[in-house]
């Protein structure tokens, strides 16, 4: 699986009213690793950039003049991205702008040159609602060093942003077990890999059950049968049958 985490910097919040990209950062993970492949771009928005922004990247008009213009790295941006899974933070702001970049040159939208992408910010939302979900308290969450970061750089948030969704996504891959050593000290952390096991069912027993059942109908009776399994059983008992 071939995925492309891109992050964009840009001279405002709104495309539609004409702001442009000037910064673009891109890094590939193959199979969920790195691989050095990356792309990153600075880029001449011919227009200016709103104090806000610069404020938030640091990045000036003075440094982008001799920089190229989106459609100068366009054809070399678009066969980096070709058939590739995209995953942004908050996506709809940078497909926005990727959209009415590529739209200028008759191309896109973002979403029919990629084979889909991943908004880690509604993946957050989800894992840890209520919560503060921007790129640095997820890094500060999930232990992803972003001392580094004092402004927001497109190809620096790319490679945070790869390590906070391997960090968001990874599965209990290994089962970390203390043991002895052989002198006796307890505290040897010795890793296990699960898949080599072939890790048995243990079904419970017919007294297992029977109690289990007996404790439903406390449980049930308790709450008059409004229980949840209740009104399940009931759904299926009401239900129109094919």
């Amino acid at each position: 699986m071939r995925q492309i985490v891109l992050d964009t910097e840009t001279t405002g919040l709104s495309p539609q009213d004409g702001d442009r990209i000037i910064e673009i950062g891109c890094v590939e993970l193959v199979n969920r690793q790195l691989t050095g492949n990356n792309r990153h771009f600075y880029l001449n928005p011919e227009r200016d950039i709103h104090e806000d922004a610069l404020r938030v990247h640091g990045i000036t008009l003075d440094f982008l003049a001799d920089k190229p213009r989106f459609a100068e790295i366009a054809a070399e941006l678009l066969d980096y991205l070709q058939g590739a899974e995209l995953i942004i933070h908050n996506a709809p702001f940078d497909l926005g702008f990727l959209d009415a970049e590529f739209g200028r040159l008759g191309l896109g939208p973002t979403r029919r040159l990629v084979s889909g992408v991943i908004d880690t910010l509604v993946m957050a939302k989800e894992l840890w609602p209520g919560k503060r979900n921007g790129l640095d308290a997820l890094c500060d969450r999930l232990g992803v060093d972003n001392s580094g970061r004092q402004l927001h750089g497109a190809l620096l948030d790319a490679e945070l942003l790869a390590d906070v969704y391997i960090y968001m996504t990874r599965g209990q891959e290994s089962l970390v077990i203390e043991v002895q050593s052989d002198a006796g000290a307890a505290g040897v952390l010795e890793r296990r890999d699960l898949a080599a096991f072939d890790l048995p069912v243990l079904r419970a027993s017919e007294a297992e059950l029977a109690e289990h059942a007996a404790l439903l109908a406390a449980l049930d009776k308790e709450s008059k049968g409004r229980t949840v399994w209740r009104r399940y059983e009931e759904s299926l008992q009401t239900a129109p049958q094919d």
